[in-house]
C-alpha cells in the first residue's frame, strides 16, 4: 500500500528522494523491536550505502536486491522467477490513473493532491471498501 510519497522531476534519481519519502509518511509507526522488526522494501534503484544508512537511522530493516543479483539467480535456476517488488507494483497501480501518469498540472501542490487521491483509491480498493 502506498504510505508516503514525494513529487519530483522525472529525471531525478530514486535514492535521492528516500529521506523525503520516509519523512512524508503521515502515520506514526510503533517502535521496532528485535521480535518485530520493520522492513523497508526497496528496488534496485535504492541500492546505495546512503539508503542503507538511512534505513538504519529510521530503524528499518532494508530489503533490497543488489544490482545484478536477480539476473544471477535467473541464470542459476530455471525455476527462479523474478520478483516484482512492492514499489514497482504500486507504481503500476498508480499508472492506471491517467491524470497521474502524465503530469499536466503546473503547480506541484495540485499534482501532489492527485497523487494522494490515487493512493486513497488504491488503498480503498485493497481494503475492499469500494466493492
Amino acid at each position: 500500500m502506498p504510505i508516503g510519497l514525494v513529487a519530483a522531476e522525472a529525471n531525478r534519481v530514486d535514492f535521492k528522494l528516500a529521506r523525503a519519502t520516509i519523512e512524508s509518511i503521515p502515520v506514526r509507526r510503533p517502535k521496532p523491536t528485535r521480535g518485530q522488526p520493520q522492513g523497508l522494501c526497496l528496488d534496485k534503484g535504492y541500492d546505495y550505502d546512503e539508503v542503507r544508512d538511512l534505513a538504519a537511522e529510521f530503524g528499518y530493516t532494508a530489503h533490497m536486491r543488489a544490482r545484478g543479483e536477480e539476473a544471477l539467480m535467473i541464470k542459476r535456476s530455471l525455476r527462479f522467477k523474478a520478483r516484482r517488488w512492492v514499489v514497482e507494483r504500486t507504481h503500476s497501480w498508480m499508472n492506471r490513473f491517467r491524470r497521474v501518469l502524465t503530469r499536466w498540472e503546473k503547480k506541484v501542490e495540485n499534482y501532489v493532491g492527485l497523487l494522494h487521491l490515487a493512493c486513497a483509491c488504491i488503498t480503498f480498493r485493497a481494503a475492499g471498501l469500494l466493492g
